[in-house]
């Protein structure tokens, strides 16, 4: 079966496991390696549409696999060639050549390209960028082919962190055997992937890591009330625009009443509470969610609605402004909260707040969400949420347009709402992120933040 990403992401290491156990549970590496090729051929006739296929093949499993798919496409009768960077040496990549009836060419600068091109030089565990005539060549063959498919992952690519080990070249389309890496979702890598497919070969994949799926959301019940739906105070400030944004995503997000405190600007829809932002109106039971942060300042008044929003210890959603003078004064007063806390930081603010590091940014949040006792979500074209207890989910990467002034506020407003409407961080932060990735879908191009919250409705409606 291909589809879509789903379910757990799992290292190379960890991938190496699952083989394992599949093996002991009574499959084969042959029979592995038959299905991989088989999905590889699969996915390979529909892209080519009749038209010839050449496959690059290395010397380990990732090579044994296009093997497979290069003799399951000749006898469909396509027309394939295989190019190799040498003899196989695994155990099954011998075994997938010598089914293989047709010529082999030696990989070099003269090696004629093909309408679609299929990577199966290196998969998973690359360690090492290719060498730089051998990334020449990948890169005039996948750049004088029409499309072009990679096994597992792009031949550069580092499975567990997404990095480019060196010049990687981009595909239309990669298929992932048995189940998602890291390098599949997170940036650079995600960039050179294109598409993401994901082949069922019979892996049993699991572990704390895993793809952001749609959630599965109810509707208010018959005797709902707007304090039962969810009240969320979102605190304005020096930009008001910004908590603005923040209020509209959270009415549109699911919460049945939102206060903006202390904001100064008089637009906004007429269902908008206005009240004061001070440490009464702070510690109201009602309140299921506090959202700081949107264009909250740094100046002395900043500071000060901080204070009081910490002090109250209600749930909070900490975004912008409030993690950067966080940041300042260190992580203690937010660690020692005893009420649920989201931390919503882009790449700039979490380097600031838990500091810079070599280690993958799936590793990165999960430190982060440990030290702090919060649910954190790294957001970006690759956005990571963490739990403190080792949850992760990696969301696929959503529209470029969100690359646009406003949406992480959008992003803070429905993460507030959700939590309002919970007793799961970890599920509102979750519900946001996938909410807030659909609602940009629903937008179309070019969209402006503004656009965006009223999308959000829509994007519940897929998960009732």
């Amino acid at each position: 079966m291909i589809g879509p990403p789903t379910g757990a992401i799992l290292t190379a290491a960890q991938t190496r496991d699952a083989e394992a156990a599949a093996i002991e549970a009574g499959a084969t590496i042959a029979s592995l390696m038959e299905r991989a090729g088989a999905a590889v051929a699969e996915t390979a006739l529909r892209m080519a549409a009749g038209r010839p296929v050449l496959i690059l093949v290395g010397p380990g499993n990732n090579g044994g696999d296009g093997y497979v798919a290069a003799r399951l496409l000749a006898e469909q009768g396509v027309a394939v060639r295989i190019a190799a960077l040498g003899e196989p040496k695994s155990d099954g990549a011998i075994a997938a050549a010598r089914r293989w009836s047709g010529d082999v060419e030696t990989l070099s600068p003269e090696t004629r390209p093909a309408a679609l091109i299929v990577d199966g030089l290196f998969g998973t565990g690359l360690a090492r960028p290719l060498d730089d005539a051998l990334t020449a060549i990948v890169t005039r063959l996948v750049g004088a082919a029409q499309h072009s498919l990679a096994i597992d992952l792009p031949s550069g690519l580092a499975s567990d962190d997404g990095r480019c080990l060196g010049d990687v070249a981009r595909f239309d389309v990669t298929l992932a055997l048995g189940a998602i890496k890291p390098a599949h979702l997170l940036l650079p890598g995600a960039a050179h992937c294109g598409r993401v497919l994901l082949a069922d070969i019979g892996l049993s994949a699991a572990g704390d890591v895993s793809v952001l799926e749609r959630p599965q959301l109810v509707a208010p019940a018959p005797d709902a009330h707007k304090y039962s739906r969810g009240m969320v105070a979102v605190v304005g400030g020096a930009m008001a625009g910004a908590a603005l944004l923040a209020a509209e995503a959270a009415m549109h997000g699911g919460a049945g009443y939102v206060a903006l405190l202390g904001g100064k600007s008089p637009g906004g829809p007429h269902a908008l509470v206005r009240r004061r932002c001070d440490a009464e109106t702070l510690s109201d039971e009602r309140i299921g969610a506090v959202v700081i942060g949107c264009g909250l300042g740094r100046d002395e008044t900043a500071r000060e609605r901080l204070s009081l929003a910490l002090a109250a210890d209600q749930p909070i959603v900490i975004d912008g402004d409030a993690l950067t003078l966080i940041a300042e004064n260190g992580m203690v007063q937010v660690a020692e909260m005893s009420s649920p806390r989201i931390l919503t930081p882009h790449a700039g603010e979490f380097d600031r707040l838990f500091g810079t590091s070599d280690a993958s940014k799936i590793e990165r949040t999960v430190t982060a969400a440990r030290q702090s006792g919060a649910v954190v979500v790294h957001k970006g074209a690759d956005t990571v949420i963490a739990a403190p207890d080792g949850r992760v989910r990696v969301a696929r990467p959503g529209s470029p347009w969100l690359s646009t002034a406003g949406t992480g506020d959008v992003l803070a407003g429905v993460i507030g709402a959700r939590l309002a409407a919970s007793d799961d961080t970890f599920a509102a932060a979750c519900e946001g992120v996938w909410l807030h990735g659909e609602a940009a879908s629903l937008s179309g191009p070019a969209f402006i933040a503004d656009a965006l919250a009223p999308r959000l409705g829509a994007a519940i409606a897929r998960c009732l």
